[in-house]
């Protein structure tokens, strides 16, 4: 009976209309400290990779002695891409979680376990030690390291699009990927400094653990800021709807099958993108170090040091394309990405054969120019494509099979064509493939810049907005009330108010606020 009931009064859908109290305006001081925590968790994923990534030709004869130079890259880079082995079931399983308990919850848990693992990897014994035994604990370390992150990048990204101003998502949700790769440029500097300072017999001998035991104290950091974040009110709107504001888990939470059922168009075309822009980004940061020192001639000191000012120019650009992005769309400035690295890759490869300093500077800006414009958009194009009730569990899905498919096991794939064809221009070839596929899925994907998400209500700064919001609603192309989760209780047939007075409401409640600000009370 009461079935009957909920489904006589739900409201058609063309007498659907906006009004202020569906909108959501954001909390500045909320949308800073989620900002701010979801970005040390990045920070603290990519200055992992960074270390390892700069360690490798350091840390091989620290667990295969025995074997030659180029045995000993290809066992670290594939326990790199090891840890990328284990990141679609972490991101599976923190996704589902996500989508149930919430968001925060499940970052912070995220956190600890990285943290953690990375802080591990510095107290490792070597093959001295423990003989091969030692490179397997080292591979199972970086194995837990790798469920652990399967879960942050898809709930950050989840979390910050879900906290963000529709108008502004791009520009917030970039910076996630400036303190990814800030990340990374400080976990090299720091090896630069110590390489610099120990020597490498002395970073052979102890010098390499040093970065993964600062990882402690800078993990202790980070969670603490990430304890401090709100649940993003997405996310609480749905939870609210299905426990009538009690304090609960979603119901709704939708296990990988399901999930792939119903979304597998928008995670394909994920997968294809975030396949693409990872490609070109674990070919500049994880294995360019391992090509210039292996490949190229420069010693360990340069193999590290050309690509740092690369990636902190790199990082002061992502929040400028990002911005972008909200201003032209993401689809434009993700075409620039991808078809940028089919145009740019060659030169960039040819440039970095000649051998100079300068050359192989120019040769990585090459590399980092397209790879600037895929990143920044990526956090705020692919939660769009899913609804609420589902985002965290596809995005861990999408990005994170992608990522282990293609992008950690890029440096390993590169290296493995340059050894099997004996053709250094190789990785060029490579990026320019997947980025041509890259380019065919932006195609297909729908615009979303400074729409709504999937499943939740407008988004704006201030009230000011929602008031302007309302009142053009019927003119406004980037508003669909047929694709907003209008609440049950709201009941617009029942209202007598016609449009005009509902829009002179409107305009008396702007003057309103305006009174208010200009005659406090007290």
């Amino acid at each position: 009976m009461s079935m009957k009931r909920s489904t006589a009064r739900r409201p058609k859908l063309r007498e659907r209309r906006l009004e202020v109290e569906h909108i959501n305006v954001v909390d500045r001081r909320v949308m800073r400290k989620a900002l701010g925590g979801t970005i040390v968790g990045n920070t603290m994923e990519w200055y992992d990779v960074g270390v390892f990534g700069y360690l490798i030709t350091t840390m091989g004869p620290v667990f295969l002695p025995e074997a030659d130079k180029t045995v000993q890259n290809l066992f670290l880079l594939g326990t790199f891409g090891a840890t990328f082995v284990a990141r679609p079931l972490g991101g599976v399983f923190f996704g589902w979680l996500g989508d149930k308990i919430g968001r925060q919850r499940v970052l912070a848990m995220t956190l600890i376990i990285m943290a953690a693992s990375t802080f591990v990897v510095g107290l490792l014994p070597g093959y001295a030690t423990l003989g091969i035994w030692a490179a397997v604990l080292l591979v199972a370390t970086k194995l837990i390291q790798g469920f652990s992150t399967g879960g942050e990048y898809a709930g950050a990204t989840t979390f910050v699009s879900e906290h963000a101003p529709d108008a502004r998502r791009g520009f917030f949700a970039s910076f996630l990927d400036l303190g990814s790769y800030m990340g990374f440029a400080i976990g090299a500097a720091l090896v630069t400094l110590l390489q610099v300072t120990l020597g490498e017999d002395t970073m052979q001998a102890w010098g390499w653990r040093l970065p993964f035991l600062i990882a402690g104290p800078l993990g202790l950091i980070a969670i603490y800021f990430r304890m401090k974040i709100e649940e993003s009110p997405a996310f609480q709107a749905s939870l609210d709807a299905q426990t009538g504001g009690a304090e609960g888990e979603s119901a709704d939470a939708k296990g990988p099958v399901a999930i792939f059922a119903s979304h597998w168009r928008g995670i394909l075309l994920a997968m294809i993108l975030v396949a693409a822009a990872n490609t070109v980004g674990y070919a500049l940061t994880s294995y360019m170090p391992t090509y210039l020192t292996s490949n190229k001639g420069y010693d360990e000191l340069h193999g590290t040091l050309l690509t740092i000012p690369i990636l902190v120019l790199m990082s002061a650009a992502i929040p400028l394309t990002g911005k972008l992005s909200d201003r032209i769309g993401r689809r434009p400035v993700l075409w620039i990405g991808s078809l940028g690295t089919v145009v740019l890759a060659l030169p960039a490869f040819l440039l970095i054969g000649i051998g100079a300093i300068w050359s192989t500077l120019l040769g990585l800006a090459l590399i980092a120019f397209p790879l600037t414009f895929y990143v920044a958009n990526l956090a705020s194009t692919l939660p769009a494509l899913f609804p609420t009730e589902s985002r965290y569990g596809a995005m861990g899905i999408a990005y994170n099979f992608a990522v282990a498919i293609f992008g950690g096991t890029a440096p390993f794939i590169i290296a493995s064509l340059i050894a099997g064809t004996n053709n250094e221009m190789m990785p060029a070839y490579y990026l320019m493939a997947t980025s041509a596929v890259g380019a065919v899925a932006v195609y297909f994907i729908k615009e979303t810049a400074g729409r709504p998400l999937m499943g939740s209500m407008p988004s704006v700064d201030t009230v000011e907005e929602a008031h302007e919001l309302v009142a053009g609603q019927e003119d406004n192309e980037l508003l669909d009330l047929n694709e907003m989760p209008f609440d049950e209780t709201y009941h617009p047939a029942e209202s007598d108010q016609p449009a005009s007075d509902q829009r002179a409401s409107d305009a008396s409640a702007r003057e309103g606020d305006a009174e208010r600000r200009e005659h406090p009370a007290g």
